[in-house]
Parts: structure tokens; C-alpha cells; sequence
């Protein structure tokens, strides 16, 4: 049993390392490294200094402390950093799952090792964003409401509010969890009842008193932050985001439409399998969590995480015991050697971090644009260069200003050339994939100055 369990440590060991492999650096990591930048050395931010278009407008920076804190490890590890980061909350992420389930896991390790495996299958690239530390809290928050749901005089349901206050400072757009988790955890604990599969039980008083006092006082952690009580309603006014929901890639729905959303149906159809073949009763608070997570993940993309890490809490309570076949250890140890050398072998590479070549931003810089038009995708290059924006990554700044100008200048919707000489852009930063580069193509009023591959610079003309 041992041996086994020190196994289980050494795959997930190899499994954080093998899902570097297939590290992602998106826009969004540079401008989160540049506000990092600038708050250690000027202060918090809580009004936008990287565009010229929303400059000084208020900023809801509900991520400083991520921003501040990969800064920090990038003075300590260079362009190393971001895989210390990665690694660190990925390894962490699986461990604490270990730990909350290590006295089931060796019950049935085929099982347990395909789960682990789905993690990296279920969150598509590893990034180096806020997201998987908010992963590593949500996993900690369930594993402490389950402990408690288990056992009335578990203690460690104190640490949420702790636990929020952190969420909200560091990823404060998903920070309303814990207390939203506390509150399902009190409504399906509120029944008592044995029908066909499905069994509830009802919390004890002890147990009520424990996770109503912590859901308040997490709605109150929640408002600790640079923002106060702007972050609680922060996560509800992003969701009712129509124009993000429909734009931002993270943000669109599970659909049957796309082979790549399999892979979160899969997921699903694996814990329905779990619950309706085991031959133990299904809980009704297990079961009123997976309708939680479906929802959240067939609703958005960005969910799908959310539904393998709070069922990893209940879904080894329905797996079967079964016998290790012969092998199976020595198995498990060689794939995991082999997918660290993979690792080592491939390489940390690093080159790949911008979506602008050098030479792209040493041509920006020497025209010196007041007024850039720029894409989206292409902001935080630029605010990594100090190179003042139109938009970037931070739609939810924009979204009150300028986004819906942007979205319709970028695709020539409506009255797009009444919004060019409303913002009298000095340059344009265009994508050539993009209906307005090929309007700029064929205006006269509009000069190319620079193109490599699918970036195109044009300047106004006089």
C-alpha cells in the first residue's frame, strides 16, 4: 500500500513536468508582468496607465497581487519564472488532491492514474495566469467544506476566510466561490431523504452553524481588497457581460460543435459513469454539486477546470476496489520516467513569449504613435514595450469605453469610418486576417509603412 501510494507521488511528480511540455504564453501574461512591474515600483494600481485611449479611467485590478508576485519571481528566476510558476501551483494543485484522497487512491490505481491524467487533458494549455493558483484554492476550499460535510468537529473550514481574502487579491473574478460553495453545501445539506439511488443527509446543528458563520464571514474577506465591496459584485457584473461572453475566446460556451469540447463532454460522461455503476448510494450533495459544475462549465470554457477539481473530492468514494495486476507498478514507474526525460529532453523553452517580433516593436517605437489603433491580441506586446494601447487583454476595463468600437473598426461593422475620425488614429496595428486591413489596403488616406507576415502597420496621412 505504501509502495503504491509513493508511486502515485511519483506520476503526479512526472505529470507536472510533462504538461510543461505543452507550456502556453498568451497575450494577457505581458501586461500582467508589466502592471507587476510598475506596482513594485510606483504603487498600487487602481486607474489604467498603459493606454492612451482609457488612460486614468478606473481600473478594477483584481489581480494585483498574482501581478506583483510573478514580477517578483521573474527578478528571481528570469525567463525561468513562468515554469517555477507553472509547475509549482500544477504540483501543488494534484497534491492536495492526494492529500484530501490518499487513503482511497490505492483502492483502485488504474483509475486514480487516468484521473490524474484527465487533468492535463481537462485544462487544454498550461498558462502562466492567475487562474491555476485560483485552482489551488478551490481545491482547497472544497477539500475543507467535504471535511466538514464528514466530520462535525473538522476545524479546517476556518482557513476560508483566509482562503478569500487571498482569492480576492490575487483572482478576484472568481473570488465569490467560497461562499457560493459554502451556501450549496448548506441547501443540499438542508434534506433528508432515500429515493431509488439518490440518498441525503441532513447537516447537524454544529455543522449549520459552522458553514452559515463561515459563508458570512467570506462574504465579508471577499471586500478586503484594493476594490471593497466593488469585488463582490465584480464575478456577477462579468458573467452578465454579454459582449465579453460572446468575444473572448475563454469565455465561449461548451458547444458539440467544436471536436476539442469532447474532451470536457468525456469528463462528464466519466464521473455519470462512476456515480450510476457504483453500488453505493449516490449523495444528493455530490449530486447537486456535478448539476453546479456542469452548468458552470457548459456555460463557459474557462469553467471546465472547476468540474475535475471539485469532483475529485467525491468521485473516488464511488470507484470500485480492485485487485493491482502484476506489472502494474513497474508499469506506472517506467511511463513516468519516460515522460520525465520527454520533459528534459524537449526543453524549457522560452523564445515564444510575444505575439510581435523585435523588429515589429523597434518599428512602432520609431514612429512614436500618440494615437495607435491596435488589435487586441497585440496589446500586451505593446504595453510591455511602454507602448501606449487602444485596447488589450483587459476587456473588462475597455468594455465601458471602447470595446464595442474596437470589435466593430477590427470586423468594419456599423459606422466604422465615423469611429476612425472620431479617434483620429495617427497609426494602425492591424492583423491582415482582418476585414479593416483590407479597407486600409485600398484607402488612399492610408499609408503601409511596415508588414511582416500578418502584421501591418499603417500611418494616417496628412
Amino acid at each position: 500500500m505504501k509502495k503504491n501510494k509513493w508511486i502515485i507521488l511519483l506520476f503526479i511528480f512526472a505529470l507536472s513536468f510533462f504538461v510543461l511540455s505543452f507550456f502556453h504564453i498568451d497575450p494577457d501574461y505581458l501586461w500582467h508582468i508589466k502592471a507587476g512591474e510598475y506596482m513594485v515600483h510606483h504603487g498600487l494600481l487602481t486607474k489604467d496607465v498603459f493606454s492612451w485611449s482609457v488612460t486614468n479611467k478606473y481600473w478594477m485590478s483584481h489581480e494585483w497581487l498574482f501581478e506583483v508576485m510573478i514580477y517578483g519571481l521573474k527578478q528571481v528566476f528570469g525567463n525561468l519564472h513562468v515554469y517555477v510558476y507553472c509547475f509549482t501551483c500544477f504540483f501543488s494543485l494534484l497534491l492536495i488532491i492526494y492529500f484530501a484522497n490518499q487513503k482511497q487512491l490505492t483502492k483502485n490505481i488504474i483509475f486514480t492514474l487516468i484521473w490524474f491524467i484527465c487533468s492535463m487533458m481537462i485544462c487544454l494549455e498550461l498558462q502562466c495566469r492567475p487562474h491555476i493558483l485560483s485552482n489551488c484554492l478551490l481545491a482547497l476550499t472544497t477539500w475543507f467544506l467535504y471535511d466538514l460535510y464528514q466530520k462535525e468537529d473538522s476545524k479546517k473550514i476556518y482557513f476560508l476566510p483566509l482562503i478569500s481574502i487571498l482569492w480576492a487579491n490575487i483572482h478576484g473574478g472568481s473570488s465569490n466561490l467560497p461562499y457560493l460553495l459554502c451556501f450549496l453545501f448548506i441547501i443540499a445539506g438542508s434534506f433528508r431523504f432515500s429515493f431509488s439511488k439518490i440518498e441525503a443527509r441532513r447537516l447537524t446543528k454544529k455543522q449549520y452553524f459552522k458553514f452559515i458563520g463561515v459563508m458570512l464571514l467570506c462574504m465579508i474577506c471577499v471586500c478586503i481588497n484594493l476594490h471593497g465591496f466593488k469585488m463582490f459584485l465584480y464575478p456577477y457584473q462579468n458573467m452578465l457581460d454579454t459582449t465579453m461572453i460572446h468575444n473572448i475566446s475563454e469565455w465561449r460556451s461548451t458547444s458539440l460543435h467544436e471536436p476539442i469540447h469532447y474532451v470536457y463532454f468525456a469528463l462528464l460522461l466519466l464521473i455519470i459513469c462512476a456515480f450510476l455503476f457504483s453500488k453505493k448510494k449516490l449523495q444528493f450533495m455530490d449530486f447537486i454539486l456535478l448539476g453546479f459544475c456542469a452548468y458552470l462549465g457548459l456555460k463557459s470554457i474557462r469553467f471546465w477546470f472547476y468540474t475535475y477539481i471539485i469532483m475529485s473530492f467525491v468521485i473516488f468514494d464511488y470507484i470500485p476496489k480492485r485487485k493491482e495486476d502484476r506489472g502494474t507498478s513497474l508499469g506506472i514507474i517506467i511511463v513516468s520516467i519516460l515522460s520525465l526525460l520527454f520533459s528534459f529532453i524537449r526543453g524549457f523553452s522560452v523564445s515564444y513569449y510575444f505575439q510581435l517580433e523585435k523588429e515589429d516593436i523597434q518599428k512602432i517605437q520609431e514612429e512614436n504613435p500618440q494615437r495607435l489603433f491596435n488589435m487586441y491580441n497585440y496589446g500586451g506586446d505593446l504595453i510591455y514595450n511602454d507602448i501606449p494601447v487602444f485596447v488589450d487583454g483587459r476587456a473588462d476595463l475597455y468594455g465601458k469605453y471602447n470595446y464595442k468600437d474596437y470589435l466593430a473598426l477590427s470586423n468594419l461593422n456599423g459606422d466604422f469610418t465615423a469611429l476612425l475620425l472620431y479617434y483620429h488614429f495617427d497609426y494602425l496595428l492591424v492583423d491582415k486576417k482582418y476585414p479593416i486591413a483590407y479597407y486600409l489596403k485600398y484607402n488612399d488616406d492610408y499609408e503601409l509603412i511596415y508588414g511582416r507576415e500578418n502584421v501591418l502597420l499603417y500611418k494616417k496621412k496628412n
